[in-house]
Parts: C-alpha cells; structure tokens; sequence
C-alpha cells in the first residue's frame, strides 16, 4: 500500500522544515552538534557520527531537489575525506575533533564508521564525484578493522594507540552497520556488501529468538549476552542498560530491507525473515507504548518486559515510522498506515517545535527534560521517518530517491 496523500503533503513541508533547521550546522571541519536553536554547541566539537549523518542528510535533501544542499555535501565529503576526523597514520577515523581540529584521545569506534559509510553513498548518489574515493576508503577500513569474518559481526572498538579489539561486543554499531552496508551495496553492485549484511542480520534475527523476542544489546567477545551490562547507568546515551525499543523497530525495517534486497537479487534468506518483523513491531508497541499512563515508547526494558528508562526518545517514535512503512509497503494491512498517522499527531503534538525541528527527549509526561541528550545534535532520524513511507524498501534512501527523479 502506498502513503496517503494527506500525510505525505504534510511529511514533504515537515522534511524541508528539518533541512532548514540543519543549514546552521556546518564547522570548518564537517558538521557541529546542534542546540535547541539550531546553532552549533561548541562544546561538542566536530564529532565523525554527525558529520557522516548531516552529509547523509544534505544529500538527501538534494535529491528532493530543495535549494542549496549540494553544497554541505561537498562540505562534508571534503572534511571526511581531507580533514583532521581521518587519521592517514592508522587509516582510520577519530570520533571527534576539537575547534583547532585537535583529535580526541576516544575509542575508534564501528558505530560513528557506519556514518562514513553512508555518507559517502549518499553523496555519490547525490552526484559528488569525490564521494567514491571516501566510499572505496572506508569500504577497505571497514573491512581492515571492523568486519570481524569468522563472527559475521562487526567489532566494536578499537584502542586508538595500540589498535587492539576492545572486548566489547554490540549489537547497535552491527545495526547501523547493515544500513551502510546495503547503501554500500546500492552505490557499488558489490555483493560482498549484501552478504555481510545477511551474516550481520541473521545473527541478531537468532539472538533476539533465543531471548524471547527482547533484543541483547550488549555481548562479550565470544558473542554471550551480558544481560546486565550498564545496570549501574541505565540511561546511557550509547550503551543503555536493558533492551532498547527503538531498535527492535529499527530492526523490523531492516530485516524486511535485507530480505526485498535479497530476493531481488537472487539470494537466499531465512524464512524468519518474512515474519518477524511484523512481531517485533507488535512486541513494541505492546512492551513500550503508554507503559506508564501517558502516550509516547519508553526508551528502554529489561528483560521481563518492565519498563527501565522512561524518557521518551524522539528517534524511537522516528523508527516506529520507519518500521509502519516498512510493513505496510508488504502487506495489504491499511492499520500500519494509521499508526503512521498516530505517531504524526503524537510527534505535532509533543516532539516538534515552532522551528520544524525535533526535541530530541521528553519525560514520562511528555515534556522537553534533556537527560540523556541535550540540544538537538542532528536530523537523521526524523529526515529518514519523514521519507521512508515515499520510498520502496529497496534501494538505501538516496539510491531510491534518485530513481524516482529519473
């Protein structure tokens, strides 16, 4: 089924909304974490996972064809590929860099790689030439220091000294993972890209089987759940305590995104596959909707299904879009679109401001509290949520976006 027209007029002025409220962010070495206004917080720095993310977005919002985008792409392509974020000596990139473009002493990380990743085939859809150089790059680091083969799985962290693996094992980093991947794959044919993508998916497709449908997010280096890593800090921005809501929707959109991608291509798949998703969409709704009196999910349960952190994520109602279109684009069931609609009037109603932009957390009452978060660092989420339900499942965003302008 395709969107109804009423929510995409009003999805259409909402993503130009977004672009606008972004145009502020560039630094002079990629792209700065936003405030409430829109301005950049220096505190922050120049920080690789909004860069690959607003560069992404730019592209995005050029292949829409509104005004002035190419040029941040440019921008952002440029810094990835010849600022201080990539470090020549260990052919990898720092996490952060501070205002004199001074790199940070941080972890390298698989998570902000991803975003480099999906920047580069973004813009080279969006028609930068320069982005296949950044592709092939970090295409050959991604498989040089992150692409774990014997797991099927991405690593998570390296020493940014030594280069050894950190122990840790995460889901999050291998599911944005297969985001880049299948945008790899759509920018370059390379089945290899795919492939990695189905290893990557059909592990967590077992883990979330194996733990009665609530996904472990966090693992040691032998793939073994931790069921209770981070405990101690539940609300971790990145490695939150319990199981997190958002990505079992953000999984049921990928899982169906791998499978259109591998029967388009001749590949075989689990069976799972056509199922799942619809059930972990359910499960979420179920187990993180209204738990406690008040619309909205909560960020994150345990795993007896309990509410853990209660603040309301804005990317997690931005994935439930992304996960309702998703299912509706493969069946002929009209409700996913009225949960669409639902989620629109929830996020008109509490997640968005006078300026377009998203709050990016709001309390159990459904009021702005910046806790985990603060400012409103980036637009990828609430971007990809407001295109997602114009596009078909396959390819990556940009890839679709350019077929569709012929």
């Amino acid at each position: 089924m395709t969107i109804p027209p009423a929510l995409r007029a009003s999805f259409s002025h909402e993503s130009r909304a977004l672009i606008d409220f972004a145009r502020h962010g560039r630094t002079s070495y990629g792209f700065g974490w936003l405030n409430d206004d829109g301005r950049i917080d220096p505190t922050y720095g120049t920080r690789l996972w909004i860069t690959g993310r607003m560069t992404h977005a730019f592209a995005l919002g050029h292949l829409l064809g509104y005004a002035d985008c190419l040029p941040y792409v440019r921008h952002g392509v440029d810094a990835l590929l010849n600022g201080p974020l990539y470090d020549a000596a260990t052919r990898s990139w720092v996490s952060s860099v501070d205002a004199d473009g001074t790199p940070d002493s941080q972890m390298r990380v698989a998570y902000d790689h991803s975003f480099v990743i999906l920047a580069a085939s973004s813009a080279l859809a969006a028609g930068v030439d320069e982005a296949n150089a950044l592709l092939t790059r970090a295409l050959e680091t991604f498989d040089a220091l992150w692409w774990d083969e014997a797991a099927g799985m991405v690593v998570d962290a390296r020493d940014p000294e030594t280069m050894g693996v950190d122990p840790y094992r995460g889901v999050n980093a291998n599911m944005h993972s297969v985001e880049a991947l299948l945008a790899a794959f759509a920018a370059n044919g390379d089945q290899r890209r795919l492939e990695q993508a189905l290893r990557i998916t059909s592990r967590v497709v077992g883990f979330i089987d194996a733990n009665d449908h609530r996904l472990p997010e966090h693992f040691d280096e032998q793939w073994r759940p931790m069921l209770s890593y981070n405990e101690d800090i539940p609300a971790d921005a990145f490695r939150p305590f319990g199981s997190t809501i958002g990505h079992w929707l953000e999984w049921s959109r990928l899982i169906l995104t791998v499978a259109a991608e591998c029967q388009a291509h001749g590949v075989e798949y689990p069976a799972s596959f056509d199922v799942l998703p619809a059930y972990l969409y359910r499960k979420s709704l179920a187990e993180g909707w209204g738990r406690d009196g008040a619309p909205g999910f909560v960020y994150t349960i345990d795993f007896e299904g309990r509410p853990v952190v209660r603040q309301r994520m804005h990317w997690v109602l931005c994935e439930a879009i992304g996960a309702a279109a998703a299912l509706a684009h493969t069946s002929d069931n009209a409700s996913y679109w009225q949960d669409i609609a639902d989620y629109w009037d929830y996020a008109q109603r509490y997640l968005i401001d006078p300026s377009g932009c998203w709050h990016e957390e709001l309390n159990e009452r459904n009021e702005p509290a910046p806790h985990t978060w603060t400012g409103k660092p980036d637009i990828y989420h609430a971007l990809q949520a407001m295109i997602v339900g114009t596009l078909p499942l396959r390819p990556a965003f940009a890839w679709a976006l350019k077929e569709q302008a012929g």
